[in-house]
């Protein structure tokens, strides 16, 4: 085992997909001569060329596109778009031809394209760099989506999604690149599918995912403090959402809290909510509580910025109402 930066988990899935099958290959703005602007592919042009490394113009829509015929053609490009709200200039190619193309084809045609992409509120990024958006995609019947929550699952989440027939959206976070982690030296595939029980507990459930994640973990750590037993549950995966798994937690531990860093509306916490309403309602001895962003588009100010997203206090003082300790 090595202990790895996310980015260096990330730059070594591409190495050796890339080693593996020349019809691997990449494509993004600075990802060639300048390595990537979270470092993610560095060295990686100068290993493999401009015909594998491929620097694109600032033009989402067109080079997805350009990347999702291409896998319908045999290649299986990596598509890097450097911040998930330009994603929103790509969506006519990922919705309308990758999601779509093997239920339309009858499944003559499939689009083996793996798009990754960094979103969330990093530091006074503002509020064009800062969105939050795995609702749209998960929303999308014919596509994968799947957030890591370190650097374990950003490699080899990264390895099996090059190698899937599907198209798969990565959704990375822009405040985790840096997170470092336990990696095997061998070569390691993570599924692309189910949630992960990431801290075992009894006396109620904190949901989360991506960033979201590491804050149930550290309000685990204070509600055990307090004498309270907290399961931490990765959701992975939010399309397809391990709908068992977070029924068997809901029902040891009757209580949950689910956490984004996400606004509320229409988000993957109604989802999670519904899942639990329709498979477990009867386990529950509490209301579910979410914790979430504010309403608002992400301020630049640093002090409004923290005030807008949530933190480890906001999830304990949640965990602590389910409990009926406030």
């Amino acid at each position: 085992m090595a202990e790895i930066a996310y980015w260096e988990a990330i730059r070594r899935a591409h190495d050796e997909e890339l080693a593996h099958d020349r019809m691997v290959i990449a494509m993004g703005e600075d990802i060639g001569v300048a390595g990537g602007t979270y470092k993610a592919t560095s060295g990686l042009y100068q290993k493999y060329g401009a015909d594998r490394i491929i620097d694109t113009p600032i033009s989402e829509n067109s080079y997805t596109g350009i990347g999702i015929g291409a896998s319908m053609a045999g290649m299986r490009p990596i598509i890097e778009i450097m911040s998930i709200n330009f994603a929103l200039l790509a969506l006519d190619t990922l919705i309308n031809a990758a999601a779509k193309i093997r239920y339309m084809s009858g499944g003559r045609a499939s689009c083996p394209i793996v798009m990754r992409t960094p979103g969330g509120t990093a530091h006074q990024l503002a509020a064009q760099h800062s969105a939050r958006l795995a609702r749209m995609f998960m929303s999308t019947p014919g596509l994968r989506v799947v957030t890591p929550r370190g650097p374990l699952d950003a490699y080899g989440m990264l390895k099996s999604a090059v190698r899937c027939n599907d198209p798969v959206i990565i959704i990375e976070h822009e405040s985790m690149y840096n997170m470092r982690g336990e990696v095997p030296d061998t070569e390691t595939f993570r599924p692309l599918e189910g949630a992960e029980i990431v801290r075992v507990g009894t006396d109620v459930t904190l949901i989360g995912y991506n960033y979201s994640v590491h804050l149930c973990l550290e309000a685990a750590l204070k509600l055990a403090a307090m004498g309270v037993s907290a399961e931490v549950l990765d959701l992975r995966a939010l399309r397809p959402i391990d709908r068992d798994t977070i029924r068997r937690s809901v029902e040891k531990t009757h209580k949950v809290v689910i956490a984004e860093e996400d606004e509320a509306t229409v988000g993957v916490g109604s989802e999670i909510i519904s899942v639990i309403t329709e498979e477990c309602f009867f386990a529950l001895d509490a209301q579910p509580v979410r914790v979430h962003a504010a309403d608002v588009p992400v301020p630049y100010n640093r002090q409004l910025e923290k005030a807008a997203i949530p933190n480890v206090d906001d999830v304990l003082a949640a965990a602590l109402k389910v409990l009926g300790r406030v």
